[in-house]
């Protein structure tokens, strides 16, 4: 299966309302940078063991850790989960970046280091998140 078709899949398995919020994120994301690369990440381990919800990955940066080590990842994250959807904003030094510039002006959202936490769009500022994932995508 190919990644659009994950994709594809784990869209339409969720719940209609957060599928249709998922796809109109998709889309948005797809709109803002068409050529980025795609990623899909099942949310398991090398051993099949579940470490995390699965993700939609979009665009590629270098990770750097503190022990020096570097990998591959993607640049914004979308992922379900139990109470609605997050969005991830990978690769900010600033880790109060996100809340100074988009926390107050967002919605009914939680936001962190990296992550814009919110149970539907009809809960946030549809412009807010569309401004930090252009800042996601140009920061490098």
């Amino acid at each position: 299966m190919t990644i659009k078709e994950q994709i594809k899949q784990y869209i339409s398995a969720q719940q209609q309302t957060k599928g249709n919020d998922l796809q109109t994120l998709h889309n948005h994301i797809l709109q803002a940078k068409p050529t980025c690369k795609l990623w899909f990440l099942d949310g398991k381990d090398e051993k099949g063991k579940v470490v995390s919800n699965p993700n939609i990955g979009y665009g590629c940066i270098n990770i750097k850790y503190k022990d020096g080590s570097t990998r591959e990842f993607y640049q914004i994250g979308l992922s379900a989960n139990t109470t609605g959807i997050s969005v991830y904003i990978m690769g900010i030094a600033d880790k109060a970046y996100l809340l100074n510039n988009y926390g107050k002006k967002i919605g009914k959202a939680s936001v962190t280091g990296y992550c814009i936490k919110f149970k539907t769009l009809k809960d946030i500022n549809m412009d807010v998140l569309a401004s930090a994932i252009k800042f996601g995508f140009e920061n490098k």
